[in-house]
């Protein structure tokens, strides 16, 4: 039995929240509903839940500060917000799951099998140990990216380039090597669009502007650093030119 906590502040969203996981989720047992974040720490340290979870626009906490008040996080977080897309999905890429109000039932279903893979991993401490070294500096500067047997954190910096390819999307790094991730380019524009050093040269590649080597004007070029050659789009060649000489970096 996967053990739980709802925390929202709104007793209609408990109640539609508990409702559902207790008609459509068997395998989760409700410990505890809370208020406010306060409540939700005595209520996680008396119970130890598996899963909380937990409204983002509350009075006095959000809910995005609950990781702050633990040393060592024991339990998942799955977010039930009705929170930008931009944030959930830098929730997602920290694999933090996340629904969206007005909560759907084949949503939660999903939500609840993601959960019990994550339950059996390791690694849960260190999932929301980079959410919370982003949500402090108000940046993406870890993502975690989804392979066959977990996850694998990197830094952005060490990203090179993000190359489209399908539905997926290879992730190339500083020394060479790639991984091929099941998420789509766009996921990953939309992800670092406040970081300046990531810049959309062509539908089919993301660069990291730090590793350009060379930018050939005239082919409409661009050299990275591991020597991979990235064509500039014809409608995006005047603003990546304005884009590299005003840039700081």
């Amino acid at each position: 039995m996967i053990t739980a906590i709802i925390v929202d502040d709104e007793v209609r969203a408990r109640s539609v929240l508990r409702n559902l996981i207790d008609q459509f989720c068997p395998e989760v047992e409700i410990v505890s509903e809370c208020s406010d974040v306060p409540a939700a720490v005595i209520e996680i340290n008396k119970h130890k839940p598996d899963v909380v979870f937990c409204d983002i626009e509350m009075p006095n906490y959000s809910g995005l500060e609950l990781v702050s008040f633990f040393e060592e996080i024991n339990f998942e977080i799955i977010f039930a917000t009705g929170y930008s897309e931009y944030a959930i999905q830098a929730f997602e890429v920290s694999a933090v799951e996340y629904l969206l109000k007005p909560i759907r039932i084949e949503k939660l279903e999903i939500a609840i099998e993601k959960l019990k893979l994550k339950l059996e991993q390791t690694n849960m401490g260190k999932r929301i140990e980079v959410l919370k070294e982003n949500l402090a500096e108000n940046t993406i500067r870890k993502i975690a990216l989804p392979v066959m047997d977990g996850l694998i954190f990197v830094d952005i910096l060490d990203i090179e380039l993000l190359e489209a390819d399908g539905s997926y999307t290879k992730v190339w790094f500083t020394d060479g090597k790639h991984l091929l991730i099941s998420k789509r380019i766009k996921f990953f524009e939309t992800l670092l669009e406040k970081n300046t050093q990531f810049y959309r040269a062509h539908r089919s590649y993301l660069i990291n502007i730090n590793s350009v080597k060379k930018y050939s004007r005239k082919e409409s070029y661009i050299y990275m650093d591991n020597d991979q050659v990235v064509t500039v789009a014809r409608e995006r060649k005047s603003h990546f030119e304005n884009y590299i000489t005003s840039i700081k970096l």
